[in-house]
């Protein structure tokens, strides 16, 4: 099921524009060595190159210095120079500059995503009247404004989108400037796939907004004589298309803020993995910066295991490479005290075997040493906060729809961060169908007697509260409340309090796997019946029709504001589990871990004046 590997296809564009732009031989996999290259990028494409292309990489495309666009740069004569940026106005200036200067021979200009008419008569007029315009040589739009971590799973990089999504003085221009760059980006995807796909998502809220222009996207644009998607335009009907699936964050607000106790989640959730890189202190106190991607074979077996799991496999593993270094020296010792002239022979073959199996074993104890400092990391912090009490209690919070009183209380009073207790507090908000106002009360006060900022608290509250009244309201007003905030928030925690029953059944499938499952088999099913279907190739008219039903092989799943290692998992899981073998990537605006979802969460409180930030925390903390 090679058919959408996102991170082979994104790693082979990128490769093709490091060769300026020529198709590069699928032997070598280099294209023409000799030319010597210049690289020059912003920070926003450095975070695009930097999880898919390491530095020996480069070299062997000819790439033999790199630059980030704002630094000072000297000149470098009969040297052409790749450039890729981000189409924004102060990239293209500096273009205009560096080429007036003549700091290279010639300049190949990459954009990352495509470059506006108004922004390309600029370059045009800029470099004219500096007499450069002859060293541009060519201007690409390469449709790769995207991050890819593992094969399948992507993010738009797009900061604080759940803040700029559910700000309640945000006006309609704003929100529409998010949803548009949000479909340029998954734009980019499937162009980078050459996929058109068939589209679904819940009614109202983001999902939607962000389904029905990216239709239009790929409608305009498939007018077009020489698109992106010619793929095999006459014979359709064999090529199977992927479903897209798109979700707004709110669709199940817990796994967003809930602690994990799997190894991937953990590693992102308390070390802060980003972009496949950690940083973790050593056992001499230095720091020691680790890449984590599937060029580590212990990474990409064990991501999914519990924490214990993983820790008794480091020892699994640090027992057979001693067994296998034992059994290299016993080889090569020459215990016997003469040999004859066979055994002399066979001694030859075991030291070449010897010889052969060096580099491996180095390899693999490199890659256990690592995951032993990382787990090591993970111990201490996981002591120090109670982690497994937390990840432990709120999934039986889930499952139980609430938790006693003394225990809810102890946990707020123990161990662990500020923000661990703020987010254990919200999930027995999100977990618990209906609270008496003195429940509330209990926990406000165990939060503020901690110093714990409520604000993110307040604002779930105030969600919930909106909801339940919206679920109460009949169905006829409740169909006439078409203003965007009502309409937010009737699908933000509607789905999450009515989901919860059954929320971590057996075993433990969030909502969101359970709803890609059903979309990718296609029968009829009440939890999705009502989901909006959009087919870009397909008539307007015809939309709806049962052959875009399904079933479908491949899911590309999008988490419109924010997502995490936790749903990747999920999906992964659920595609190991069926048969015939289905292929599903995850993508998201940006990954976030539980604490950094929870700060957004504040932010929102904040600005609806919530929580007691400061202002109403007159008297000191005990």
């Amino acid at each position: 099921m090679a058919a959408l590997n996102l991170r082979q296809k994104h790693t082979e564009c990128i490769i093709r524009m490091l060769n300026l732009n020529q198709a590069v031989g699928s032997a070598t996999g280099t294209a023409n060595e000799e030319v010597y290259k210049i690289l020059i990028y912003d920070r926003f494409c450095q975070d695009i190159l930097s999880p898919l292309i390491h530095v020996k990489d480069l070299r062997k495309h000819g790439i033999t210095l790199y630059f980030l666009l704002d630094k000072d740069r000297n000149p470098v004569h009969d040297v052409p120079a790749v450039y890729f940026l981000r189409p924004t106005s102060s990239n293209v200036q500096r273009v205009i500059s560096d080429a007036s200067r003549a700091l290279y021979d010639s300049f190949h200009l990459n954009f990352s995503s495509s470059i506006p008419r108004p922004l390309l008569e600029d370059l045009a007029t800029g470099t004219i009247s500096s007499d450069s315009i002859q060293r541009i040589s060519k201007v690409h739009d390469q449709y790769l404004e995207f991050v890819t971590l593992e094969d399948n799973l992507f993010s738009l990089a797009n900061k604080n989108c759940y803040v700029q999504l559910n700000d309640p003085s945000a006006g309609d221009k704003e929100i529409e400037e998010i949803i548009e760059k949000i479909v340029g980006g998954l734009f980019c995807v499937l162009a980078t796939l050459a996929v058109v796909p068939i589209i679904r998502c819940p009614r109202g809220g983001p999902a939607e907004m962000v389904a029905s222009l990216l239709d239009q996207r790929l409608r305009d644009h498939l007018l077009a004589k020489n698109n992106l998607f010619t793929e095999g335009g006459n014979f359709t009907s064999s090529f199977q298309r992927p479903i897209l699936c798109l979700f707004d964050r709110n669709f199940e607000l817990s796994v967003a803020i809930q602690h994990d106790f799997r190894y991937k989640p953990l590693v992102h959730d308390v070390l802060g993995l980003r972009l496949n890189r950690l940083n973790v202190k050593g056992e001499k106190g230095g720091m020691k910066s680790f890449e984590l991607d599937r060029s580590d074979p212990f990474w990409t077996a064990n991501g999914s295991l519990e924490f214990p799991e993983v820790a008794v496999e480091i020892e699994t593993q640090l027992n057979k490479y001693k067994k296998d270094v034992e059994e290299v020296n016993r080889r090569t010792g020459g215990d016997e005290a003469e040999f004859s002239g066979t055994d002399l022979i066979g001694n030859t073959k075991h030291l070449m075997n010897a010889v052969n199996s060096l580099p491996e074993l180095t390899e693999r104890k490199q890659v256990i040493d690592k995951h032993t400092n990382i787990a090591t990391a993970l111990l201490g912090e996981i002591k120090e906060r109670s982690l497994d009490s937390f990840a432990k209690k709120e999934s039986d919070m889930m499952v139980r729809g609430g938790i006693d009183r003394a225990e809810l209380v102890g946990v707020l009073k123990g161990k662990g961060t500020k923000i661990d207790k703020l987010r254990f507090a919200i999930m027995y908000l999100i977990s618990t169908e209906t609270i008496p106002p003195s429940e509330i009360e209990v926990v406000e006060t165990a939060l503020r007697e901690s110093e714990v900022d409520t604000s993110a608290f307040q604002y779930v509250k105030k969600i919930k509260a909106l909801n339940v009244s919206l679920a109460s309201a009949s169905s006829a007003s409740r169909s006439n409340i078409v203003d965007w905030a009502e309409k937010l928030y009737g699908q933000s925690i509607g789905a999450v309090t009515a989901g919860m029953k059954n929320l971590l059944s057996n075993d433990h499938q969030l909502a969101l796997t359970r709803t890609v499952d059903a979309l990718m088999e296609g029968k009829p099913n009440p939890e999705i019946d009502s989901y909006l279907i959009f087919d870009p190739r397909a008539p307007k008219s015809t939309a709806g029709q049962s052959h875009m039903k399904g079933p479908f092989k491949e899911a590309i799943v999008f988490m419109v504001g924010g997502g995490n290692y936790v749903e990747y998992g999920s999906l992964q899981e659920l595609v190991h589990r069926q048969q015939p073998a289905k292929h599903v990537i995850y993508g998201t605006t940006e990954i976030l871990s539980g604490d950094e979802f929870v700060e957004q969460l504040a932010l929102l409180g904040q600005k609806m004046g919530l929580g007691n930030s400061v202002n109403n925390n007159t008297g000191p903390s005990k």
